[in-house]
């Protein structure tokens, strides 16, 4: 009996309790497993253990390929797997009376769904959203698989998996966290500008804002005339004689204004 087929029949109906088999009923793969669990650690063991995983890789290529990853990651994905598959060969107690498929089926499932939770999302992002996302990715693909057109494929991915329409689309979305774009790559092959180029950066005035809005209230505690003279000269970009000819005083009394005024602010902002 092949490997695929034991994977079918061996799965526990939903719902139901999977009962041990008994030895006349276990298939050569799961046989394996069981002697190997009897064997005492030695090369004989080993080598059962080698002849188990070996048998059942088929069956965690498998699992891996439910996950709809993409192309790049996909031989990830059955690494994973296949790792997964040797903890449940290592694992497996067969005085617990449970059938080898019904243990290691959910520690693949487990392994694979922790690697992706872990390491294939560059932003963070929910894990009921990531659980979606892996459910629309299915959708998609059975859609590709199908031909359908792509003007259906929100309201086709609902009927599908059963996920409203605004969760569809944030697991569509989300699927640019896991692969996001460099900053070197050009977003115009014509002008080979590359992303990087197009982000602002740090403002340099930003770091005055605290000194601004402290200036604020310091300028209102002065007297009229001193606030005057500072809007002209400093707003209104007028000379001190021509400031002078509009407030009415010399320039020289402009010229000690202008001074005292700031030497009071400045004392203010240093908190002197």
């Amino acid at each position: 009996m092949s490997v695929t087929s034991t994977h079918r029949t061996s799965r526990p109906a939903p719902g139901k309790a999977s009962g041990p088999a008994g030895p006349d009923d276990r298939t050569p793969e799961e046989e394996l497993v069981h002697r190997m669990a009897a064997c005492p650690p030695g090369p004989e063991r080993e080598a059962l253990r080698e002849a188990a995983i070996t048998a059942y890789l088929p069956v965690a290529r498998r699992i891996a390929r439910r996950y709809g990853s993409p192309s790049q990651n996909r031989e990830d994905l059955q690494q994973v797997a296949c790792l997964g598959l040797v903890k449940a060969v290592d694992r497996f107690d067969p005085e617990l009376g449970h059938a080898f498929l019904s243990y290691a089926v959910p520690t693949i499932d487990g392994e694979l769904k922790r690697h992706l939770r872990d390491f294939t999302w560059q932003v963070h992002v929910p894990r009921r959203l990531q659980e979606k996302h892996r459910r629309v990715r299915l959708a998609q693909e059975e859609m590709n698989r199908a031909g359908r057109a792509d003007g259906e494929t929100v309201r086709e991915i609902e009927r599908l998996t059963g996920i409203g329409e605004e969760d569809v689309r944030l697991a569509m979305k989300a699927d640019r966290a896991r692969n996001p774009l460099s900053m070197d790559e050009s977003r115009d092959p014509g002008r080979g500008a590359a992303l990087a180029e197009t982000i602002g950066g740090d403002d340099p005035r930003l770091e005055l804002i605290t000194d601004l809005v402290a200036l604020r209230s310091l300028i209102r505690e002065l007297p009229a005339r001193e606030r005057t003279v500072l809007r002209l000269y400093f707003v209104n970009s007028l000379t001190q004689r021509q400031v002078a000819d509009v407030v009415g005083i010399s320039q020289m009394h402009v010229s000690r204004l202008l001074a005292r005024s700031c030497a009071r602010l400045r004392q203010g902002l240093l908190g002197n």
